[in-house]
């Protein structure tokens, strides 16, 4: 099966070692960071979804508007917007962009910041429960043809019908992330695709066979997606130096940029594996840096495969060999670093996975 990368569009040019100098809404960044997506051979771009951030939905749009080809990956939170109005707006989006949609489902894990939006489930497992009702209702506004009625205890609608479908009969791809036993089994009953943080080998294969045995429950089949924030260099030597330099630019600015670290742990499971792996050390497997979330506290996609674009290549080939089939990757220099993905790393991964399953065929023959 071909690999397929994921990219990421900010709202503003800014990261762990950059902070942030222009507008909280920069139009000529995002249009310029989309249209170098599309350039680099990216196949989709992520929009993240943060209570005090940019709509990623609007944004979205925007991007799709400046690109051609480049798929918008775009987060939203269940629990905010009713299932029926989000579901259309999506299928809305996929028509105007022609097919170029897909959802990233973020249930959240900090209270604090859900709080921030007017939510009042707190407990994850409930919260959880709700995203399952949310996208049993966005699945039958896109699917169904007559009216329907759903009874749930978050959600309830009447005779709910929607004109517009998505464009592609295969409908919208949807994304599930998270690693509690609630997260995992609305990944089973729902995912496309499971998206897991850049984590161990080991932690890899924990996850995905829990999820693998999850969707099997529901006749389905699994693919998955991780993510990483690769750090390349011509020597082996220069990467691991960059990837130092990076670590003490982010210390210096920590108070800058908003990443530092809080006083107690992180309420999301998946924070909490990355960060149990940090403790260990920072360096795991062949490629995988794990300084930078020891620092943050793991927000978000924070760990590293650091060597020569050859290398992390080949380190990436061994993700793909447990399962994994696409991979989000973005810099710590946003810009600059999708087109250096997209010289040098994206046509290695693809040459290599061309290799592997020609090599397959062949075998099978």
């Amino acid at each position: 099966m071909p690999v397929e990368f994921i990219g990421f569009i900010g709202n503003h040019n800014s990261s762990e070692i950059i902070p942030r100098s222009g507008p909280v809404v920069d139009p000529d960044y995002i249009g310029t960071v989309a249209k170098a997506h599309e350039y680099a051979g990216f196949d989709r771009a992520l929009l993240a979804f943060h209570a005090d951030a940019p709509d990623p939905l609007v944004v979205g749009q925007y991007a799709a508007s400046v690109t051609e080809r480049l798929g918008v990956f775009i987060a939203y939170r269940p629990g905010f917007t009713a299932p029926t109005v989000l579901a259309r707006q999506f299928a809305t989006l996929d028509h105007l962009s022609k097919g170029r949609v897909s959802f990233n489902v973020i249930t959240g894990g900090e209270q604090r910041e859900l709080a921030r939006d007017g939510n009042q489930v707190a407990n994850k497992d409930e919260r959880y429960a709700r995203t399952n009702e949310f996208l049993d209702i966005v699945r039958l506004e896109w699917t169904r043809r007559d009216p329907f009625t759903y009874t749930g205890k978050y959600y309830q609608v009447e005779n709910a019908v929607s004109l517009v479908k998505p464009y592609n009969e295969r409908n919208i791809d949807v994304y599930v992330a998270g690693a509690s036993d609630a997260a995992v089994e609305v990944a089973g009953r729902h995912a496309d695709i499971f998206a897991l943080w850049g984590e161990t080998y080991e932690q890899v294969r924990e996850l995905t066979g829990r999820v693998s045995a999850a969707v099997a429950r529901h006749g389905r089949r699994p693919e998955f997606s991780l993510s990483f924030r690769p750090i390349l260099a011509d020597t082996e030597e220069a990467a691991w130096a960059k990837a130092d330099a990076y670590l003490d630019r982010a210390k210096a600015l920590i108070d800058r940029t908003g990443f530092r670290r809080g006083a107690e742990e992180p309420a999301n499971e998946g924070s909490r594996r990355l960060l149990a792996a940090a403790a260990k050390g920072p360096r795991f497997d062949k490629r995988l840096w794990t300084a930078m979330a020891q620092l943050t506290g793991a927000k978000g996609n924070s760990t590293s495969l650091v060597g020569t674009p050859d290398q992390v290549a080949e380190a990436l080939l061994d993700y793909y060999d447990l399962g994994v089939r696409t991979f989000l990757i973005r810099g710590f220099d946003p810009l600059p670093d999708v087109l250096t993905y997209g010289r040098d790393l994206i046509p290695r991964v693809r040459a290599l996975v061309a290799e592997r399953e020609r090599a397959q065929a062949a075998a099978a023959e």
